[in-house]
């Protein structure tokens, strides 16, 4: 007998910087790792916990409770030009032309959205990629970032594009590489434009400049299943 989903009548939203708060990126790779477990995916370079001690990540944490277990998230990586982004490990040695693509890119500043996982709790409500992806762009704008980069699943392609990233056609094949293992694939994105979205659908954004205006805000959505939720986003950083 399949177990039954609880309602869920409230999600909070968080963002913080990882090296604020170690609690919270202990509860972000604990939920993380299981969802990666599940799927039978171990070898994956956004779920490398060397993150936690870097202070250009940020971390956003979404809980059915204040402060309470995570149940989904992602992370924002500011390019320094010391530690690579998560894409550039995950597919350099495969297309080292993503080396020289983010290294043009820093000093205008650049970043990845990457580490985007959803519990089973949230799974299929169409909250979390949705709003996640969002959040994080709605925010690279406050972390001074004009361009950013991703590697996203099939799964999450069509809400990444719909948020104004375009495949980056000039590596891998048309984009895509087989990772993180053989029979899977992962296509790598980039928004040219943050600030101006120029890309962005233009139902998208609305949403995204709303987030952009009002860091702190209640959102009431309607989730697949027709029931309501409460979105309490906090995005002061």
């Amino acid at each position: 007998m399949e177990e039954l989903k609880p309602h869920i009548d409230n999600l909070y939203f968080r963002t913080f910087r990882a090296v604020d708060d170690r609690s919270a990126c202990m509860k972000f790779i604990e939920g993380h790792t299981h969802v990666l477990e599940i799927f039978g995916i171990t070898q994956i370079t956004s779920a490398k916990i060397d993150w936690v001690i870097n202070p250009n990540v940020y971390v956003i944490l979404v809980s059915a409770e204040e402060n309470g277990k995570a149940l989904a998230g992602c992370r924002i990586h500011i390019a320094d030009g010391k530690t690579p982004l998560p894409i550039e490990t995950a597919v350099g040695e495969m297309d080292n032309r993503i080396y020289t693509m983010v290294a043009e890119r820093i000093v205008a500043g650049t970043g990845e959205f990457c580490g985007l996982w959803n519990s089973w709790e949230i799974a299929g409500l169409g909250i979390g990629s949705v709003f996640l992806g969002r959040i994080s762009i709605a925010i690279s704008t406050l972390l001074n970032l004009t361009t950013l980069f991703g590697l996203c699943a099939p799964a999450t392609y069509r809400n990444s594009i719909r948020g104004g990233f375009r495949v980056i056609n000039e590596i891998g094949i048309n984009g895509k590489f087989y990772y993180p293992k053989e029979n899977l694939t992962a296509t790598a994105l980039l928004i040219e434009d943050t600030i101006g979205l120029g890309a962005t659908h233009p139902d998208e954004i609305p949403n995204i400049m709303q987030l952009r205006e009002k860091k702190q805000q209640t959102i009431e959505f309607i989730g697949s299943n027709g029931l309501p939720i409460n979105l309490h986003i906090n995005l002061e950083l």
